[in-house]
């Protein structure tokens, strides 16, 4: 396999990685929200709640700095291609 297909493969891999974090992200918040508007926050501090408000906290910020990786990988490959 050559250099290209190698990183062309790892873009792939952290583009959809990134967008499926951000996707999973985005889905949880709306989930807090609407789970806070209709049952209370109370019921955010118990059981699985905990987990899906860490996941809408923590989520964005991943899959930005996935995202800005792989703008760097592009951005160094077409530099070098030059």
């Amino acid at each position: 396999m050559s250099e290209q297909q190698q990183s062309s493969v790892l873009e792939k891999i952290l583009a959809y990685t990134s967008v499926s974090i951000i996707v999973i992200a985005v889905g949880a918040y709306l989930t807090t929200l609407i789970v806070a508007m209709a049952a209370g926050r109370e019921v955010l501090a118990d059981g699985l709640w905990q987990v899906v408000t860490f996941i809408s906290y923590i989520g964005l910020p991943i899959g930005f700095v996935l995202l800005i990786t792989l703008l760097i990988m592009n951005f160094s490959r077409r530099g070098r291609e030059k």
